[in-house]
């Protein structure tokens, strides 16, 4: 009864946490939270600074504060860049889930990119448990996301997934439930936010935030050059770099695909590569298998098509890939005896673990 009552207070949980956005799933639940990696912070007078606002409320906040608030991002790259400001973030994220208990303090499950150094894998350890988390256990993301996208991971039988992130794209071969290559590149939609926002300063000479670069590419962003014309147009609007003046121009899909070309091209590089590098057995089987996209990333406008044209492999988005890692991070949590070898592979070794004896090596790779 103990247990029980210990367990309605502190729901375990799956968190995705993301460089542009923390996804949390929640045991018996599923998905409950999707909000912006950002958090607001006010300065006053005696240079104290306190949490403004988390989420959504403080992404709108971007580009638009005064000069004592900041708008922060504290994960680039998939890891922890801002310790304080990402504990205070994952705290507030805790508490908003159990909204309903004073006395949180679930085991939270938490993805990694798969080339995060130990002191990297170690920070995000340590901003979590100070944010309340009774334990915290950590997986890579291309293994989450092959889980949540319904791969066969368990079987004698190559796997590929690639997961496009804001901050990274992990790519994967994974096989009998482990990862036989895993790379890793920082490279995703805050690359390409990037790109446009750089393509629309050196062409049109117009100065956009980062809202309105995530705006193009969400509406008219693409992966290859439109077959007919120039594709869909969008009106932007800017600062004039010029004259300093607010200004409006029209772009086109076109125009977003040569922006883009660059990063993306580093993307099917480096799936390119651990294409080459797999044993020839598995790279049989993703001849008939194929590629797994996930992540926010895949649903870039002909994305998968350019990499089928690359390739020559078949090419499938997952089921809401956007929540795609996230859900395999709750898989793993729910059927933790299904995926019992892939999660332990997984985990950082902890004095938790090995209080229930696991272990993994430095590399987080192999059981010990």
């Amino acid at each position: 009864m103990l247990n029980t009552f210990k367990s309605f207070l502190s729901e375990d949980m799956g968190l995705d946490l993301g460089t542009a956005n923390t996804l949390v799933y929640v045991k018996g639940k599923g998905i409950i939270l999707n909000e912006p990696s950002v958090v607001a912070i006010a300065t006053d007078s005696k240079n104290n600074k306190s949490v403004l606002a988390v989420g959504t409320e403080a992404k709108s906040m971007l580009g638009r504060t005064p000069g004592s608030i900041q708008a922060i991002r504290p994960m680039k790259d998939g890891v922890i860049a801002d310790f304080d400001i990402a504990e205070a973030m994952i705290k507030h994220f805790i508490k908003k889930v159990h909204k309903k208990s004073f006395f949180a303090n679930p085991n939270i499950v938490i993805c990694v990119p798969s080339a995060a150094t130990n002191v990297e894998r170690r920070a995000i350890k340590e901003s979590a448990e100070a944010a309340g988390a009774k334990k915290v256990y950590l997986i890579e993301e291309p293994v989450a996301a092959a889980i949540g996208a319904g791969l066969p991971i368990s079987e004698p039988s190559g796997s590929m997934v690639v997961d496009i992130g804001g901050g990274t794209t992990e790519i994967a071969v994974l096989s009998l439930g482990g990862v036989v290559h895993s790379s890793s590149l920082k490279v995703g939609g805050d690359t390409w936010d990037d790109a446009i926002v750089n393509f629309m300063r050196s062409v049109h000479k117009l100065a956009i935030g980062e809202s309105t670069a995530e705006r193009i590419k969400h509406e008219i962003g693409c992966a290859g050059i439109p077959e007919n014309g120039d594709g869909k147009t969008l009106t932007v609007k800017g600062r004039d770099l010029i004259n300093g003046l607010p200004r409006e121009v029209v772009i086109s899909e076109r125009q977003v695909a040569e922006a883009l070309s660059d990063s993306l091209s580093q993307i099917i590089a480096a799936l390119k590569r651990a294409l080459e590098v797999v044993p020839p057995e598995l790279a049989a089987d993703i001849v008939d298998t194929g590629i797994m996209l996930t992540g926010g990333g895949a649903l870039l406008q002909r994305l998968d098509e350019a990499i089928r044209v690359t390739t020559g492999l078949p090419v499938s988005i997952a089921d809401d890939p956007l929540t795609c890692v996230a859900r395999g991070t709750g898989t793993a949590l729910e059927e933790n005896h299904r995926h019992k070898d892939v999660f332990i592979s997984c985990l950082l070794y902890t004095s938790d673990a090995a209080d229930e004896g696991l272990g993994v090596d430095l590399g987080g790779r192999r059981i010990i």
